[in-house]
C-alpha cells in the first residue's frame, strides 16, 4: 500500500522519545525511509542511558519498514553534516527535514544562570539552523545539477515562542527565533525546491508533563487529546509533495485542531507626517491601543 511519503527519505531530529518518535513512526507508516536522530540526553540536556534513537529504529523495522539511527549532536556543524551525510549514505538522497530536538532548563528570569540561557538556545535555535544548512546546500547542489527536488523541511516552534511563557524566558526566546528562521529559510530557500514550514505543537511529552501535569493527563477512556501521535500527520503532510505551494507558515497543533498562525501584521497606525514629540507618541500609542486586538495571554499568568 503507497503512502503519501512513499520513497521519500526523511531525516527527523530528537527523534528517540516523544513528537519526534511519533513522527518518525508515522513517516514511516507512509512510505519513508527515516535517518532516526537521537543524542539520547535526559530532559536537561545531561547525558542519558540507552540509546532511544536504535529503538525507535528497531520498531520501524518490525512493522516492515526503513530506518537507519544517527547518535550525533546536531548542534555542532560536524554533527550536523554527519546527520546529512548518513541520509546521504544510507539511501542517495534527502526529501525531508523535519527539526524536532530539544530539552529545557527552566528558570525565572532573575534565577537564570548564562550557561541555561546558552545551552537552550544552543540545542533549539542552532540546532535547527545546522542541519538546516547543510541540508540546504545537498540541495542547492541538486539543482544546480539540473534535479530540482521537492524538499520539505519542518521545524518545530511552541506557543512560547508565540506568546511566551513564564519561567522559560530561555526556550520562548529560542522558539520565536526559530519561527524568524523558518520565515527567512522560507523566502531564501524556493529557487531551490524546497518549502519551509514550522509547527507550534501541544502535546504530552518528558518537556510537557511538569508544566501541564494535570491538563496532559493521559484519559482512560476516549481520545486521548495530549498523544503526541495527534501532531504528526500534520508534519507528515508538510514533509510531503502533497503540501505543494505551502510554504513559509505557521501551524499550531493540538489533538484534533489545527490552527494558521498569522503571526505580526500591521494593526491600527497612526502617520503625523512630521516628528511626534514623546506626550504627542504616548497620546497616539494610548488610542491605537484601544484599537488594537488583545494579545494572547503569556503562559503561567
Amino acid at each position: 500500500m503507497s503512502g503519501i511519503c512513499d520513497g521519500r527519505v526523511v531525516v527527523v531530529t530528537g527523534a528517540g522519545r516523544g513528537l519526534g518518535r511519533a513522527h518518525a513512526l508515522a513517516f514511516a507508516a507512509e512510505g519513508a525511509r527515516v535517518v532516526v536522530n537521537d543524542l539520547g540526553v535526559r530532559l536537561d540536556g545531561a547525558p542519558g542511558p540507552g540509546s532511544p534513537a536504535g529503538q525507535v529504529v528497531d520498531e520501524i523495522r518490525t512493522a516492515g519498514g526503513e530506518a537507519v539511527a544517527h547518535g550525533g549532536d546536531i548542534a555542532t556543524m560536524e554533527g550536523a553534516a554527519s546527520l546529512i551525510a548518513t541520509a546521504l549514505e544510507a539511501y542517495g538522497r534527502l526529501d525531508t527535514l523535519v527539526n524536532n530536538a530539544g530539552f529545557l532548563r527552566d528558570r525565572m528570569l532573575v534565577n537564570l544562570d548564562e550557561d541555561d540561557w546558552d545551552d537552550v538556545v544552543r540545542v533549539h535555535l542552532k540546532g535547527h539552523f545546522l542541519p538546516l544548512r547543510h541540508a540546504a546546500a545537498y540541495w542547492r547542489a541538486e539543482t544546480k545539477a539540473g534535479r530540482t527536488p521537492v524538499a520539505r523541511i519542518v521545524n518545530t516552534s511552541s506557543g512560547a515562542g508565540l506568546s511566551g511563557s513564564v519561567g522559560q524566558g530561555n526556550y520562548s526566546a529560542a522558539k520565536a527565533g526559530i519561527v524568524g528562521l523558518t520565515l527567512v529559510a522560507a523566502a531564501e530557500l524556493a529557487r531551490y525546491g524546497v518549502q519551509v514550514n514550522a509547527i507550534a505543537p501541544a502535546a504530552r511529552t518528558r518537556m510537557t508533563e511538569r508544566t501541564f501535569a494535570e491538563t496532559m493527563a493521559a484519559p482512560t477512556t476516549g481520545f486521548d487529546a495530549m498523544a503526541p501521535e495527534n501532531v504528526s500527520p500534520l508534519v507528515v503532510w508538510l514533509g510531503s509533495p502533497a503540501a505543494a505551494g505551502v510554504t513559509g507558515r505557521v501551524f499550531e497543533a493540538e489533538g484534533g485542531r489545527i490552527t494558521v498562525m498569522e503571526g505580526w501584521r500591521p494593526g491600527p497606525s497612526a502617520d503625523k507626517g512630521a516628528r511626534w514629540s514623546p506626550a504627542e507618541a504616548g497620546e497616539t500609542a494610548l488610542k491605537l491601543l484601544a484599537q488594537a486586538e488583545t494579545p494572547r495571554p503569556v503562559y503561567g499568568t
